[in-house]
């Protein structure tokens, strides 16, 4: 480019031969003495902000560009005498990429809580990918980018994933109540997860383009109590089609007793049918399902007791879990100002936007904390 010459003017360019930077300053080593007349050629996937003397004075499209500065060739050489000939008026340009930046990845690094309808307070992960632009080159290089010459992709996805996962632990605990809803709607969340990240993103000058959740995995003991439910809906679904079976037989033997009182074999059948159905129907009507049978203990008592139930009949614990003492663990109902166990204060009084279960540091504006999934 050739910012340090005294005659020649500079043409300014720059190519991304990475594909991952987001802005590129020229001069390279900082700010030079860009001359008069310089030229600037930008691309078509390319934006360009012209700093002069430490402010943004311009900002151009795609296309050739003419510099206007004080910087003239010889002259401001000679005039820069005082300052040992080296020119304080500065300038330099970045180059921002305004090309949409794929497949950069999103994921829960620690498991974030959930409370499920039917398991209770579970732990999750979550992964998947989004795509990015740049939308406002001067406020992403003003907000983020600042004065690094060159700034990449990589250099701003770690904090963008925590943005990503806090808000996806506000969205999923407002639209799901169970995790066995979650894999028919995998779609519809990623669209209502990108739509509110999109201002989180704008305030930087950038675009979420779109956003897709890969998988959502629950810890193996509970991916096992999914098997679990799902074979019990195979058996519901076996004894309804053994009940459908046995009231077609009956209504053929209604239709034709005769010819099974003329056929010794079919006589035969039509007598063991006979006898088998008392018991079929009895089993059906009588037998306790598998869910009934579930049982779980008391956090309070350890007693066992019903999994559906809501409060011990033992010792009368309450069992679904509104909030925690976060001093005892007491389970306490929503307006409790004192725990019932330990007398002390239940809601602590904050500035800072501080987990009072688990301590976690969140978004400021959070819903529900990203450790014990706690609602603010």
């Amino acid at each position: 480019m050739g910012t340090d010459n005294l005659i020649y003017l500079e043409i300014l360019e720059w190519f991304d031969e990475t594909g991952k930077e987001l802005v590129h300053r020229l001069p390279e080593k900082g700010s030079g003495e860009i001359k008069f007349g310089a030229q600037l050629i930008v691309r078509e996937s390319q934006a360009a902000v012209f700093f002069y003397q430490g402010k943004a004075v311009g900002a151009f499209g795609p296309g050739r560009h003419t510099l206007k500065t004080a910087n003239i060739p010889i002259l401001t050489k000679i005039a820069s005498l005082p300052w040992a000939m080296e020119s304080p008026l500065k300038a330099e340009v970045f180059f921002a990429n305004l090309k949409t930046f794929t497949n950069l990845k999103w994921g829960t690094r620690d498991p974030v809580a959930f409370k499920d309808k039917n398991l209770g307070l579970i732990r999750l992960r979550a992964f998947g990918v989004f795509n990015l632009k740049i939308v406002q080159p001067v406020l992403f290089i003003n907000t983020l980018a600042g004065t690094q010459g060159i700034y990449t992709s990589a250099d701003i996805s770690d904090y963008l994933n925590q943005v990503v996962v806090s808000r996806f632990n506000d969205y999923i605990g407002e639209k799901v109540s169970s995790i066995f809803d979650l894999p028919e709607n995998y779609d519809e969340l990623g669209k209502g997860l990108a739509q509110r990240l999109r201002k989180d993103f704008s305030a930087f000058g950038l675009n979420l383009t779109h956003l897709y959740i890969n998988a959502i995995t629950p810890p193996p003991e509970v991916q096992q109590a999914i098997d679990d439910k799902s074979r019990i809906g195979l058996f519901d679904d076996m004894n309804k089609l053994m009940q459908m079976k046995t009231a077609m037989a009956m209504e053929k033997i209604a239709e034709n007793p005769q010819g099974i009182a003329s056929d010794g074999a079919q006589a035969g059948l039509g007598l063991g049918l006979g006898m088998m159905l008392p018991g079929i129907f009895s089993q059906q009507m009588h037998s306790p399902t598998d869910q009934t049978a579930l049982t779980t203990a008391c956090p309070e008592c350890q007693n066992q007791i019903s999994l559906d139930a809501k409060f011990c009949p033992q010792c009368g614990h309450q069992q679904v879990i509104f909030a925690r003492c976060r001093y005892c663990g007491k389970n306490i109902t929503p307006g409790t100002k004192f725990c019932p166990r330990c007398g002390k204060q239940v809601k602590e009084k904050t500035k800072e936007k501080i987990c009072s279960n688990c301590g976690a540091k969140n978004l400021p504006d959070s819903i529900f904390c990203n450790q014990c999934g706690e609602k603010y």
